[in-house]
């Protein structure tokens, strides 16, 4: 297996575009239940934005026939930095092609993980300037706090389901200069899943076994929160709402997050979390592994994981 390419010339998990049958519903969910701001609109795509994710948007949402992932935005560290992995990944042979960029955005170079997903990259961005009724009181702040619903801070990271977990995670690391940063071992030697970041923060891309064989579909994508007592408040507000709660709120054994799992009107699984003050600065941090034994135990604090977190993912298979 090729060395890793250097790390840090991915900047950071820009923005996810997601697909929903129900686009009103789904709009009012992201907007009213978890506090997302709407910053324009493309056709049958909405732009939503954390309050203080700096750039032009942290999720697009897309009315289409069914659930799912579109395209996964990553922005490069530097303009040099997007050639360099242009050229990588052409020579693994993943490479699209360059196409216009989402608003927001400037040259884009699209490409597809071993599994099918669609991810673009970029190195030129907007940075989102406040109308005045939006604007903060501190300077350092993107936008002002919302004070609407779950009201999360920033687009946290995405888990993929894959038919192999191992290929997928490890193209992150050999084109893109990500790291594994934790993964599961099953019993048969197969890596079951895998964790990789970019930068200090522990995860921004997972990729897990997708138990009915299928490429290309999406497990969940996650929003975090300032602080663990949101995501019980976030628990709360889901249940008032009549938004159908999966799974917490709990903590994670693996990376030892915080969770809630929502499913949102277009079916899509959503997580909730605070990963609390966890990052990772070593630059030999070796991967934490965990048997099939360990995982059989359930999360942190011995919550049992239901079948369902195996079973669904979007868009649904028969």
């Amino acid at each position: 297996m090729p060395g890793p390419s250097p790390r840090h010339e991915i900047a950071h998990l820009g923005h996810v575009e997601l697909f929903t049958p129900e686009p009103e519903k789904s709009l009012d969910f992201f907007v009213r239940v978890l506090g997302l701001t709407e910053n324009g609109s493309d056709g049958d795509s909405v732009y939503l934005r954390t309050w203080d994710d700096y750039e032009h948007h942290s999720l697009k949402l897309t009315a289409a026939k069914t659930s799912g992932v579109g395209r996964t935005a990553l922005r490069a560290s530097s303009e040099d930095a997007l050639g360099r992995r242009v050229a990588a990944l052409e020579e693994r042979g993943l490479g699209v092609g360059w196409v216009d960029g989402d608003t927001g955005i400037g040259a884009t170079y699209l490409f597809r993980d071993p599994d099918g997903h669609e991810f673009e990259l970029y190195w030129e961005t907007e940075r989102y300037r406040p109308p005045e009724h939006l604007r903060p009181a501190l300077k350092n702040q993107a936008q002002a706090y919302p004070a609407r619903g779950v009201g999360v801070r920033r687009l946290d990271h995405v888990n993929y389901l894959a038919q192999e977990a191992e290929v997928n995670g490890w193209f992150i690391c050999d084109a893109l200069g990500g790291r594994v940063t934790e993964q599961i071992q099953l019993d048969s030697g197969v890596i079951s899943g895998q964790w990789t970041h970019f930068a200090q923060k522990s995860y921004d891309i997972v990729y897990t076994t997708d138990w009915r064989k299928s490429k290309g579909r999406l497990h969940h994508i996650a929003f975090a929160t300032d602080t663990r007592e949101d995501i019980l408040r976030a628990a709360d507000i889901a249940l008032d709402n009549g938004v159908h709660i999966e799974t917490g709120p709990h903590k994670h054994a693996i990376q030892q997050t915080f969770f809630l799992y929502v499913y949102e009107p277009g079916g899509n699984r959503i997580e909730l979390c605070n990963p609390t003050a966890r990052l990772i600065f070593a630059p030999d941090w070796e991967p934490v592994t965990w048997t099939e034994a360990e995982r059989a135990k359930g999360q942190a604090w011995g919550l049992k994981t239901i079948e369902s977190f195996h079973e669904h993912g979007t868009p649904p298979v028969a």
